[in-house]
């Protein structure tokens, strides 16, 4: 299935299940709580489901979900090829290569190529590791330079932390519209208790504070929930870091010192 459309199912579920969970227990079960303690004369409770009631939090949850799917599936595909990384992909194959008296061995270039391209499982085929010892390997091929196969390795690494970087921008978005959500939110609760000033002024202050409730609540969870998110983000940057570093380390160890 295209990324896309699987990225859009996965917003879909998000939606379903976040929503049935908060029509089947979370606003009922707030509600049940509020009107005991209106009943009480108290007032609101400060328990879990009287702060994510509000549709700021069930959005901001929604995120949340969707995000954590986002940023799983990059945590798969960087840990279902890290195995490579201890399997020697090059090999020691050369051929009998006689040039004037000398007689010298060289890496047999295209059969290491058409040996990436075959015997590696087709779904570690689009590895950072795999494409970028393709690419330097047809560099040298071609030109049968070991600079240039170097400038390969590192402009193609250069490539992959660019295209890393566009991968997380829709999670950087997510990041940054949670807070905003939850503002959102702040923003409509102090609308709300504005409007019923008058009400606070004659000595009924329940509104009121419902719709500051409202506010506060609105911008706590979406903020927790935004920290969460930043460290989730910031571990998948560390392991995709550490995945180009070890890729780089990868081709000095078993290409470059094997290259004369």
């Amino acid at each position: 299935m295209n990324e896309t459309l699987k990225n859009f199912a996965a917003l879909v579920v998000s939606v379903i299940v976040v929503h049935m969970l908060f029509i089947a227990y979370v606003r009922p079960e707030a509600a049940q709580l509020l009107a005991e303690a209106a009943a009480q004369g108290q007032s609101a409770p400060r328990d879990i489901v009287v702060l994510i009631k509000d549709y700021e939090q069930q959005i901001c949850f929604i995120l949340l979900l969707w995000g954590c799917f986002l940023i799983g599936s990059a945590y798969r595909e960087i840990l279902k090829t890290k195995y490579l990384y201890n399997v020697d992909l090059i090999e020691d194959v050369r051929i009998e290569n006689n040039d004037d008296s000398d007689a010298r061995h060289d890496l047999d270039v295209n059969g290491i190529i058409q040996r990436l391209d075959n015997d590696i499982p087709e779904d570690c085929r689009q590895s950072p590791l795999v494409q970028t010892l393709r690419s330097a390997l047809w560099r040298y091929s071609s030109t049968d330079n070991v600079q240039n196969l170097s400038d390969a390795i590192e402009s193609h690494l250069e490539a992959i932390a660019v295209k890393q970087d566009s991968e997380n921008t829709m999670i950087r978005y997510l990041i940054w519209a949670i807070p905003s959500i939850g503002f959102i939110g702040t923003v409509r609760g102090i609308g709300q208790a504005l409007s019923q000033a008058d009400e606070a002024l004659a000595g009924n202050i329940a509104g009121m504070t419902d719709s500051l409730g409202i506010a506060f609540n609105s911008t706590l969870v979406a903020l927790l929930i935004s920290i969460f998110m930043m460290f989730l983000f910031h571990q998948l940057q560390r392991l995709q870091d550490s995945q180009i570093v070890d890729t780089q380390e990868y081709c000095d160890r078993f290409l470059l010192r094997r290259i004369r």
